[in-house]
């Protein structure tokens, strides 16, 4: 995999050319950025993958909805439907996207909706009333100007190379950080000593004054039952085996953490987003009935679960105990409270201005 990405290197070279021309663009004004006058919040990163964008639009959903008319506005990936559509509780996946359909169900009170132009989207939700909007994934989205960038970085790649596509996994210049407003380190064991965020927070710095940086963690929570099977409480331990089914960016973290609670973690792993079809829930079955042990549950994630329970196919799972296991963002006290009066002052200034 070395000599591939490093013969792929040239290939980089003339991607990050095009970023950086589109960039300079953008900032010398010759393509247009459209700013608002309602606080418009972007959670993004320079990488592919799992940095935990979505558990992020989530806390500032816990930490903005009670205080404002909250929406969120996604593209919507991997739905075969186009335009701006606000998710309904009965869409699907394949309607509205796996992560917009997911924060619909967790949060029904507010508006979410998808849209793969963001300033129409923005526009839209300021229309019916919205008086704070949270963008998930559009950091490289420039024709918007957001009021608040958070920009998220995973602690477990900050000491691998930030490569641009398609040798590495950066989709934007390392250097794009610099038009963050937050730089959050997100998936922080807790085994992370001083010594080694201070080595990361080196990296990362450009401007401590003006760039704040704070270090986050997850969490998760109490497995969730998602079928009929079992009277809802599961014991993890080390004579219980775990079919794990995923289809994210990043699955290590949930793996890791799995396999040092129970005795054996069997784990199909698929692409993210994976649109799951009849034979993948056959291939799930199959494997589930091949596992030896007595004691075994079938535990997937949040985002997994609106695809994998989606008709026709959800009916392979009759019969099975099948768990959801949900995820958090969190922060160490004093830094959730830093973090949270700079989002919430960003909006009430914002809102106060005439």
């Amino acid at each position: 995999m070395g000599y591939l990405r490093l013969l792929l290197l040239p290939f980089s070279a003339i991607y990050g050319a095009a970023v950086w021309l589109r960039n300079c663009f953008y900032n010398w004004g010759w393509l247009k950025q459209t700013a608002f006058d309602i606080p418009v919040i972007v959670v993004g990163n320079l990488a592919v993958g799992g940095t935990g964008k979505s558990p992020m639009i989530e806390y500032l959903i816990r930490l903005l909805a009670p205080e404002y008319p909250v929406a969120t506005l996604s593209r919507g990936y991997g739905r075969s439907t186009r335009g701006f559509r606000e998710v309904q509780l009965t869409d699907t996946a394949a309607e509205s996207g796996d992560e917009p359909l997911q924060f619909k169900r967790k949060f029904p009170e507010i508006t979410v909706a998808v849209c793969e132009d963001r300033v129409a989207g923005v526009r839209r939700l300021q229309a019916l009333g919205h008086r704070v909007i949270l963008l998930d994934d559009a950091f490289q989205h420039r024709a918007l100007k957001p009021g608040l960038a958070i920009l998220l970085f995973d602690y477990n790649h900050m000491r691998t190379p930030k490569w641009l596509l398609p040798a590495g996994n950066y989709r934007d210049w390392f250097s794009a950080r610099r038009r963050a407003d937050v730089l959050i380190v997100t998936k922080t064991p807790d085994t992370a000593t001083a010594e080694d965020k201070a080595t990361i927070r080196k990296q990362l710095t450009v401007t401590p004054e003006d760039i704040p940086l704070w270090f986050a963690g997850i969490d998760y929570g109490k497995l969730l039952r998602a079928s009929p099977v079992g009277d809802g409480t599961v014991l993890l331990d080390a004579d219980t085996a775990v079919l794990l089914v995923t289809g994210i960016a990043n699955p290590e973290p949930l793996h890791r953490y799995l396999a040092a609670r129970v005795g054996e973690v069997v784990h199909l792993r698929y692409a993210d987003h994976h649109p799951y079809s009849s034979s993948d829930m056959q291939r799930v079955k199959n494997r589930y009935a091949a596992i030896p042990n007595s004691r075994k549950i079938i535990v997937t994630t949040e985002k997994d679960s609106q695809r994998l329970f989606a008709p026709p196919h959800a009916a392979v799972f009759d019969g099975l105990p099948v768990y959801v296991l949900p995820i958090r963002f969190t922060l160490e006290r004093q830094e959730a409270h830093a973090f949270q009066q700079r989002v919430l002052q960003y909006c009430a200034d914002t809102l106060r201005q005439p």
